[in-house]
Parts: C-alpha cells; sequence; structure tokens
C-alpha cells in the first residue's frame, strides 16, 4: 500500500484500521471491499469498460491450466534483467494478476500492484498471492501511484500509458511490454473469425511510449500451443475477441475445427526505460 497514491490529490496513502480501507492526509478514502482489492478512481470517474466476469473466469481457466506458462517465464526473465534489485512491480491491464504472480516466484523479496479497470479481475486478483495488492483504476488516467515507486512496470496485452509510466518509475526502472506478434494464434483466426492482429502494431506501441520512455531490448517467444476445443473457447472467450463474437457464434466455429488444435503463441516482449537526460522532466 506504501505504493499508491490518492486518485484525487495525488498524496501518499496509509491503510486505515482494521484494514478497512486508505486514506490520504488531507481525509479522501477508500474502502477495501471484502475479496480484498480496493477501488482508487476520483468520484464520478468513470473507467472504461473492463474484462466482463465471463472473460474473467475463461482467463483464470487458461492461465491456471498452464496454458500460457511460457509467456509468463519469458516476461519474468525481462524483468528480472538489468541492473540493482527489484523490489516492487506494478501490472498494468493485469487483469487476474496470474502473471504477476509468476514473476513475483523470481523475486522472492518483491511485492506487486495489479492495476485494472474491472472490478471482476481485481477480484481474482486480489486473492493471487500475499504479496499483490489489486486495485482497480483507469490505466489511461493518473495512475493512483507515486512518483518513482516501482522498479518494473509490466504491460501484456494491455494498453499502454507512456507519461504515466515514465512517472511511476524510480531511476534506471524498466518497462516490459508484452504485444501479440503477426503469427499469434493465426491457425485460429480464419476458422473462427478471428481479429487479426495490427501489422502497424509495432510502430503504435512506439508511438504511445515516446520520447517518455526509450526502447532498451525486444524478443520473440514462439511455442506451439496442442489444444482441445474446449480450451480454443476460452482462449477466444478471454480475450478481445470475445466482444466480436457471440457465444452462439463462437460456439458453432469451435465445434466445427478437429478435436486438437495446434495454435502458435506468438509475442513480442519489449524492454523500455526512462530517457538518461529527463532529469527534472518527468511527467
Amino acid at each position: 500500500m506504501a505504493l499508491l497514491a490518492c486518485p484525487v490529490c495525488g498524496a501518499p496513502l496509509s491503510a486505515l484500521p482494521g484494514d478497512a480501507g486508505l486514506r490520504c492526509p488531507a481525509g479522501h478514502s477508500s474502502d477495501r471491499a471484502r475479496q480484498g482489492h480496493v477501488t482508487l478512481l476520483p468520484p464520478g470517474h468513470t473507467p472504461p469498460t473492463g474484462d466482463t466476469a465471463a472473460m474473467v473466469a475463461d482467463r483464470a481457466e487458461v492461465l491456471s491450466a498452464g496454458t500460457y506458462a511460457g509467456l509468463t517465464r519469458v516476461l519474468a526473465d525481462q524483468v528480472a534483467a538489468g541492473d540493482g534489485p527489484v523490489d516492487a512491480v506494478l501490472d498494468l491491464g493485469g487483469g487476474t494478476g496470474h502473471h504477476l504472480a509468476g514473476v513475483l516466484d523470481r523475486l522472492p523479496d518483491a511485492v506487486g500492484v495489479v492495476l485494472d479497470s474491472s472490478r471482476y479481475a481485481a477480484r481474482r486478483a486480489a486473492g493471487i498471492s500475499p504479496r499483490v495488492l489489486a486495485v482497480v483504476a483507469d490505466t489511461w488516467a493518473r495512475l493512483p501511484v507515486r512518483d518513482a515507486a516501482v522498479d518494473r512496470v509490466t504491460v501484456v496485452f494491455a494498453p499502454r500509458n507512456g507519461p504515466e509510466t515514465a512517472r511511476v518509475l524510480r531511476p534506471g526502472g524498466r518497462l516490459v511490454v508484452v504485444t501479440p506478434a503477426p503469427d499469434h494464434l493465426a491457425e485460429l483466426v480464419r476458422p473462427l473469425g478471428l481479429l487479426r492482429v495490427d501489422p502497424d502494431k509495432e510502430a503504435r506501441l512506439a508511438a504511445s511510449l515516446e520520447p517518455h520512455l526509450v526502447p532498451a531490448g525486444r524478443v520473440r517467444h514462439r511455442e506451439e500451443l496442442d489444444l482441445d476445443r474446449g480450451t480454443v473457447a476460452t482462449v477466444v472467450g478471454m480475450g478481445p475477441h470475445a466482444r466480436h463474437l457471440t457465444p452462439e457464434r463462437l460456439a458453432a466455429a469451435v465445434t466445427a475445427l478437429p478435436p486438437r488444435v495446434c495454435a502458435t503463441l506468438a509475442v513480442d516482449v519489449t524492454t523500455w526505460t526512462v530517457p538518461a537526460d529527463a532529469g527534472g522532466a518527468r511527467p
């Protein structure tokens, strides 16, 4: 909780007695839900629509089954790389917190905060690890995190906020971003009518982060996934494709697939740092 800032005035937050919630010196307070997460949004602010309960359930099922374990490993590798200790990790748009928990398994002395606009995801993330705090927040707005508070920021298949990421990173800190490569799940795109990966995604990523951050490395991870029809349905259901396919259409398309499908998990993992000359110009 010491990493967090008031969503109204930006002041540090402290815990209320009995773990009831958080309060800043100005008296702005936020309750802690019985599931364990906190909501840090300015009064009247509505964040973008987050994942639905069904999407979050599918995500939890796929991740707990280890389907994306390879992705978590390469993410942890990149987070652990670099000089200096890693004591605090912020996962933006982190959903259920599964990837963050995997990263913390590699960093036994670190703690993490997962921010997501979906309250359904935050409920799941609240129980993922005793070293993870789940927060409902708008990652497009000012983050409820103190200046220069974290060593690493991770973004896995989620929006990037360049100015705010640069603000919350400590000197020498890093942002690690995971984005789908052009051939990600390519074997499922045509038969299921899925969204195609934007060929200009890499350029759009750079545009969203520069000049607040500068590139420091890039790794491509590819592996073949052996999926049954049920897993295909949950993989599709947990992502943006779920917003473009009715359950009936998805079920019919999956039924037409062979009993087992080989699909490519292909992602780009890029690392970014705050420019050395940022100095007092940090946003």
